[in-house]
C-alpha cells in the first residue's frame, strides 16, 4: 500500500479535500481523506507538496486510426467541406500502427485513462493493448446504400469477435444519419442487443447541412453520397430532427452515445435526458470543423448526461483532454466546474460501461490517479483544473 499526500485531493465524488491523502494498494482506493483525520502511519507515503491529486480522465470520443492526419486538414467554413478533405486524404494515408501508438501514448501523458476509440479498420486495438489506456473501441459502420445487412455484418462480426480481449473492449457505431441506411441502423442495433455489444456511439446533429438532409433529403451530404455513387434513390424524407430519427430506429438508449450534439433543439435534449443517453461534446472538432458552437450551457441546463472527447488530430491540434476542458470552460463560464470535472472524468467513464471503475476515488474503486502539479496557492482547485493543464503538469501515480 502507498499513501499519497497532496495540497488537493479531488476526488469528484465528493467536493474536494485540501491537505489530502489517497491510499492505493493494486491500483485499488483503499482509503482517502484530509490530513486532520489521516490514518496510522504506513511505511511508504509519498508527499507530492503542492500537487492536486484526482482520477485519470475520460476522453469519451477520439479517432486514433486518423492520427496520422496531423497538420493536414485545414479549418473549413462548414463540416461537408471538411469531410471532402478528409476523404481525399484517407484514401492516400496508410494507416500506421506505430503514428497510432505516438498518439495513444501522448493521450495517456497528458492525463487520460480511458478512451471511446471510433474506428473503421480496428487498427486501434493492437496498439491500445500495448499501451496504458483502457477503453471501448468502437467499430463503425458507414453505408447509406445498404438495405440487406447480412453479409456486410457477419464479415465485420467475425472480425470483431477474433479481436475481442480484455482490453479494450469492442463495441458498434454507427457513423451518422447521412452516411448510414435505416436498415443498417436497425441492423446494428438488433446485433447489439443480441450479442451484448454495449454501448453503442453515433456522430448525430454535428451540422446544419446534416439537419437539412433529415428534413428536406437536399444538400452537401446528399451531393457527397452521389459522387461517390452511396446513394439510395428509395430513400425518402420524413421532415424528421435527428433524435425523432434515431427513435424510430430503435437507437435512443441509455447505453447509446451521441457525439456532438451541436445542433440539437430543447426538445430533443429532453428526450436524451428522459432515456438516460449521453451527449459526447467535442468544442474544439465543431469549431475547426465549421460545425458549429455546441450549446454547452443548453446541455447542462438540460439534465442530459455530459461526456468530454477531443475527437481526432485532424480535426483537433492535440489530443490533450485537458484543453477540451478549457474550450468547455470557455463557452460556458456559467457551467460549475465541478460539473465540467465530472464530464470529463466518471461521466465519460460510465457512458463506455465502466460501472464502478475509474473516473472518481471512492473506497474500492479501481481507479488510475494522476498528479497535476503547479497548484501552489490555489483556493478554488476546480476551477484552476479547467483552466487549461499541460501535459507535463501531469504525473501518474504508482500503486
Amino acid at each position: 500500500m502507498t499513501r499519497y499526500h497532496a495540497a488537493w485531493v479531488v476526488p469528484i465524488s465528493v467536493p474536494p479535500i485540501r491537505n489530502g491523502w489517497v491510499d492505493l494498494e493494486d491500483g485499488v482506493v483503499s482509503g482517502f481523506g484530509s490530513w486532520i483525520d489521516r490514518m496510522p502511519q504506513l511505511s511508504f507515503e509519498v508527499n507530492l507538496g503542492s500537487s492536486i491529486i484526482m482520477p485519470g480522465l475520460t476522453n469519451a470520443h477520439t479517432h486514433l486510426e486518423l492520427s496520422g492526419l496531423k497538420g493536414l486538414v485545414s479549418r473549413a467554413e462548414n463540416m461537408p467541406s471538411w469531410a471532402r478533405k478528409v476523404i481525399a486524404l484517407t484514401n492516400d494515408q496508410e494507416l500506421k500502427p506505430t503514428t497510432i501508438a505516438t498518439a495513444a501514448d501522448f493521450v495517456h501523458q497528458s492525463g487520460t485513462a480511458l478512451v471511446g476509440d471510433i474506428s473503421n479498420t480496428l487498427a486501434s486495438v493492437a496498439p491500445l493493448r500495448k499501451s496504458s489506456l483502457d477503453g471501448v473501441v468502437f467499430k463503425e459502420f458507414l453505408g447509406f446504400d445498404e438495405r440487406s445487412q447480412t453479409d456486410l455484418l457477419d464479415q465485420n462480426f467475425e472480425k470483431l469477435i477474433q479481436n475481442q480481449g480484455d482490453r479494450p473492449r469492442l463495441s458498434l457505431a454507427a457513423h451518422a444519419p447521412y452516411s448510414v441506411s435505416p436498415s443498417l441502423f436497425m441492423a446494428l442495433r438488433e446485433v447489439a442487443d443480441s450479442h451484448s455489444f454495449s454501448p453503442l456511439s453515433v456522430h448525430l446533429a454535428e451540422s446544419q447541412a446534416e439537419l437539412d438532409f433529415l428534413r428536406h433529403g437536399t444538400g452537401p451530404w446528399r451531393d457527397i453520397l452521389e459522387e461517390r455513387g452511396r446513394w439510395d434513390p428509395m430513400w425518402t424524407s420524413q421532415g424528421e430532427c435527428p433524435v425523432a430519427y434515431l427513435d424510430r430506429l430503435g437507437w435512443m438508449r441509455a447505453d447509446t452515445l451521441i457525439v456532438h450534439g451541436v445542433h440539437l433543439m430543447a426538445s430533443e435534449l429532453d428526450r436524451l435526458a428522459s432515456v438516460g443517453a449521453t451527449i459526447v461534446t467535442c468544442p474544439r472538432s465543431n469549431l475547426w470543423t465549421g460545425a458549429g458552437i455546441p450549446p454547452i450551457s443548453q446541455f447542462y441546463a438540460s439534465g442530459v448526461r455530459v461526456a468530454l472527447g477531443t475527437d481526432s488530430l485532424a480535426s483537433a491540434e492535440d489530443l490533450n483532454l485537458f484543453s477540451e476542458i478549457y474550450e468547455v470552460r470557455k463557452l460556458a463560464p456559467d457551467v460549475p466546474a465541478s460539473l465540467i470535472l465530472r464530464s470529463a472524468t466518471l461521466n465519460g467513464a460510465e457512458a463506455l460501461g465502466f460501472h464502478g471503475e475509474y473516473g472518481a476515488i471512492t473506497v474500492g474503486r479501481r481507479c488510475p490517479l494522476i498528479a497535476v502539479s503547479d497548484a501552489v496557492g490555489v483556493n478554488d482547485v476546480e476551477e484552476y483544473l479547467v483552466s487549461g493543464i499541460q501535459p507535463e503538469q501531469v504525473k501518474w501515480l504508482e500503486s
